[in-house]
């Protein structure tokens, strides 16, 4: 009885931090549905006296359709979902199943890149962007995205889970590295691999900084770089960025409920032998 009492309460406090963590979400639906006037207005009206839908089409049919920036986004992110996952994937096989001489000191100083300030390679990264001449397009993005160490790691840590044996025995049967990579490791990777999928798509879904950096024109931009359209000379149109800043989640939810069940999956199987 005391367990299941103990059971409730860490339910119900669950469920009130969940309540103040999406409060700030209800509050941006409710000012992209909201007149100028209301945004800050108080107390708060959570529900619009009058509902109007300008804002959402003015983002999507106005002087500058924030459809471009979002095929843009979907673009970066999904080509660096997919190579950054791949490539993990290929590197953490070789960390995890490859014996090799400084095995394990070669991939510490491989995560030792993650205490590098990612602020601190903007300069080198521009020079190198601009000599080989990808500054200013949406390669100066795509490509470092596609390398991730902390995929790597993460791809890393689930295959040291799967037991050593099954590898072996595909050796045995007169299996090549790649064929076990492919054929047994990426199947019993799925749950790592939509995890990682997840977890690298919002990166690069929601990077500013180096959007910001590299890329100049205006029909370049992602996502976030758009909603600078609603920063105006004397004033910030706050409806027009909320009603972006909802759609801008969209694509991020539609990818974590596709793929939420193998999170928390893919995170403890990441963390079960280091």
């Amino acid at each position: 009885m005391e367990i299941k009492s103990t059971k409730l309460l860490y339910t119900i406090a669950m469920l009130v931090l969940g309540f103040f963590m999406i409060l700030p979400f209800l509050w941006m639906i409710s000012t992209s549905f909201k007149t100028p006037n209301e945004v800050f207005q108080y107390p708060i009206q959570w529900i619009p006296q009058k509902v109007t839908f300008e804002h959402h089409l003015k983002v999507w049919t106005g002087k500058e359709s924030f459809l471009i920036y979002y095929m843009n986004s979907l673009k970066i992110a999904l080509i660096c979902m997919v190579g950054a996952t791949f490539l993990s994937s290929l590197a953490a096989y070789g960390f995890s199943r490859i014996e090799f001489k400084g095995r394990n000191l070669l991939f510490m100083f491989y995560l030792s890149m993650m205490m590098v300030p990612p602020q601190v390679l903007f300069v080198p990264k521009f020079i190198l962007f601009d000599k080989i001449g990808i500054y200013n397009t949406h390669w100066a993005l795509i490509l470092p995205g596609l390398f991730t160490i902390f995929g790597v790691f993460l791809m890393r840590q689930f295959f040291m889970s799967i037991p050593q044996e099954i590898t072996e025995s595909a050796f045995v049967d007169g299996a090549g590295h790649f064929r076990i990579f492919f054929q047994l490791m990426l199947p019993l990777a799925k749950p790592a691999l939509a995890t990682l999928a997840i977890i690298d798509f919002s990166w690069n879904w929601n990077d500013y900084e180096n959007a910001l950096v590299f890329l100049l024109d205006r029909d370049l931009y992602t996502v976030p770089l758009g909603m600078q359209n609603f920063i105006l000379e004397f004033n910030i149109d706050y409806n027009g960025m909320m009603a972006a800043t909802s759609a801008g989640i969209v694509p991020m939810l539609l990818v974590f409920l596709v793929g939420q069940k193998y999170i928390i999956q893919g995170i403890t199987g990441s963390a079960v032998k280091g």
